[in-house]
């Protein structure tokens, strides 16, 4: 990184409107100055060690070289400029955004639509990508709460119930950390996995069924009424909040389109939130890479309720936000790298349950049956 005020980004897109949008839009934020352009993944490699960007804005499709061919060189050269992919929200899209996930891109971002004004568009470019940026550019930008990161367990009186379910939350950075924890769990799994990503519709569907593809558990979009079940993992949907809901001996999801909570739809708030009320010290909330304050107060929920919190360590996590504010917040009872996070959600829930046997058949009720 540079050691300058502004974060120097590069843009690289083959629409001339994208890239006067872009270059203005960001451009008006004091904090960033648009370097320079180019109309495709070859004219843009050329010009990154010309003028130095501290990020890149790589458009997914483009003659040449598109964004994906592009993202393959720049890697070979430079593994750490961030990169972030711009793509339509389109099933094509969406599938070419997660392949650019999995070759090494930072994150990406939504193209606005052809349809809408350009203040919309502008509008949409300052909301999304510009925080985006600043959080990949930690060095350059003044960078929120920087706790550091701990590698023990926080002490905290534990309660003997035995973990029920494993809520997990995410963003920027977690489509591949997924990708890595999920085929870790074993076939047999004894409890539902419920997860928010951070990601648009369509997006949330093609990751379930990425992961669902090389996972040893089912792994799928939840749906509205569907009913949680042991070795079984359920990704929000994009556009709607998930809940869980445990009024009876059967467990479900609950969606719903109520407003955004720190403009994200589905939230990771909400969703700990509901496991809280369902199912209080059963539950087992992990919160990984991602940049903003989703899941710090729906942590601190779980955590009244007598579960636990686990967090992905800085050194992992692409962004060290979620996590990192968690932490801050003192809501988290241990820190674990990517790498062991698997494991050890692995090994917390089958130890719950073990000294647990003799209360097998007897689901949690808040609050009188909530026997320490």
């Amino acid at each position: 990184m540079h050691s300058q005020t502004k974060i120097r980004v590069l843009v690289v897109d083959d629409s001339v409107v994208i890239r006067k949008i872009l270059t203005d839009t960001l451009s008006a934020d004091p904090g960033i100055e648009v370097v320079s352009t180019a109309q495709n993944g070859k004219i843009g490699l050329a010009k990154i060690s010309q003028c130095q960007p501290d990020v890149i804005t790589l458009d997914v499709e483009m003659p040449v070289m598109n964004g994906l061919e592009a993202l393959a060189e720049i890697r070979k050269t430079y593994q750490k400029l961030p990169v972030i992919m711009f793509s339509t929200l389109t099933e094509s899209g969406a599938a070419a955004t997660l392949d650019a996930l999995a070759l090494g891109a930072s994150d990406y971002a939504t193209k606005p639509s052809n349809t809408g004004s350009p203040l919309a568009a502008i509008e949409a470019v300052r909301c999304e990508l510009v925080p985006k940026i600043k959080a990949l550019c930690p060095g350059v930008a003044p960078r929120v709460i920087r706790p550091p990161t701990p590698r023990i367990v926080v002490s905290r009186p534990r309660s003997r119930s035995r973990i029920e379910i494993v809520a997990i939350g995410t963003s920027t950075g977690g489509p591949n950390a997924l990708a890595e924890l999920f085929p870790s769990f074993p076939k047999d799994f004894p409890v539902p996995i419920v997860t928010v990503q951070h990601m648009p519709p369509i997006f949330t569907r093609l990751l379930a069924d990425r992961l669902a593809g090389h996972s040893q558990i089912p792994v799928e979009e939840g749906r509205d009424g569907g009913a949680l079940s042991a070795a079984h993992a359920w990704i929000a949907p994009g556009n709607y909040h998930m809940k869980v809901k445990r009024s009876t001996l059967h467990p479900h999801i609950e969606l719903d389109q109520s407003p955004p909570e720190h403009s994200c739809r589905p939230a990771v708030d909400v969703l700990f939130r509901s496991v809280a009320e369902s199912y209080g010290p059963a539950a087992l909330a992990v919160v990984m890479t991602g940049m903003g304050s989703d899941g710090v107060l729906g942590a601190q929920r779980i955590r009244e309720a007598g579960g636990e919190v686990l967090i992905q360590d800085e050194a992992s996590s692409v962004v060290w936000g979620m996590p990192g504010l968690t932490y801050a917040a003192g809501h988290a009872d241990a820190v674990y790298p990517l790498q062991n996070l698997g494991p050890e959600i692995t090994r917390r829930v089958l130890q719950s349950r073990a000294s647990q046997s003799m209360s097998e058949q007897r689901p949690y009720v808040l609050p009188e049956t909530n026997a320490r």
